[in-house]
């Protein structure tokens, strides 16, 4: 019988301890601990993330200077690159005829602090090669999206030089989204998706020509953040960890301060 009530009255201790306000306290304390140390993992690790970003976009510049000072390629050279290299860069020199006058309409772009579209037409090297896609330029919308700018296109045969690029999907909206009608405006540049649209094979990269006298003006961003601002956004990241790794650490120990306090009394 002793040994029952011993037991019970253990039991009654344990709980009432484990409900006292101290050790509500504490588990608070533990669980604010473990979140500090999670956002102040997840901050550093941002921190690194821009720092690799900015050494790849500094390689990438790197590449895109060495192609921009390199030979002028063939178009049958350029179709002759490895297949998963990014061909964004590279000089090309080729004649191209207008098959159709079918024109596509880039939407959503903004240059100079203008909003309007990037026209591009699809043009034919050679009957036994993919179609080319050319930019015909920068072409400014008009206040009602109802009216679709009226654009020079490329009528005869006519050999272009420039530099090519290839735009990067986005993984969240990558669909071509093409309206009906001529020219036809679409929400991404889907090169495989425009191939079917015109049931004929294209090359994966624009050509924008720096020998074609319509006026047009070519945008050329073919690295949208440079390692600059990659630096910058780490230098930000760590100094907000760094923030929050101070704040936390304050309001601990002065709550632990308080807390000897209490004791004392």
């Amino acid at each position: 019988m002793n040994s029952s009530s011993n037991t019970k009255t253990t039991l009654k201790i344990n709980k009432t301890d484990m409900s006292s306000p101290r050790i509500k306290v504490n588990l608070a304390w533990l669980f604010i601990v473990l979140i500090t140390v999670l956002v102040f993992s997840i901050l550093v690790k941002l921190g690194f993330w821009q720092l690799e970003r900015a050494e790849y976009k500094a390689s990438w510049q790197q590449q895109l200077s060495a192609r921009q000072s390199a030979a002028i390629l063939s178009y049958s050279e350029l179709l002759a690159l490895p297949k998963d290299e990014a061909l964004t860069g590279f000089k090309l020199k080729t004649l191209v005829t207008p098959v159709s006058s079918e024109l596509f309409l880039l939407d959503n772009q903004v240059y100079q602090g203008r909003v309007g579209y990037l026209a591009l037409q699809a043009l034919q090297v050679s009957e036994l090669q993919p179609w080319l896609l050319v930019e015909l330029g920068f072409i400014p919308a008009g206040l009602s999206r109802s009216q679709l700018p009226e654009v020079i296109t490329i009528n005869q045969p006519i050999e272009l030089t420039g530099r090519v690029y290839q735009k990067q999907l986005n993984p969240m909206s990558s669909e071509l989204m093409a309206e009906s009608g001529w020219p036809k405006r679409i929400q991404n540049l889907n090169i495989g998706q425009l191939a079917k649209l015109i049931d004929k094979p294209l090359a994966n990269a624009v050509l924008q020509p720096n020998n074609l006298e319509n006026g047009y003006s070519h945008p050329w961003q073919p690295i949208p953040l440079s390692s600059q601002k990659h630096h910058g956004y780490a230098a930000q990241w760590f100094s907000m960890a760094a923030v929050f790794a101070i704040l936390m650490g304050y309001l601990f120990f002065r709550k632990l301060k308080q807390s000897d306090k209490q004791e004392i009394k």
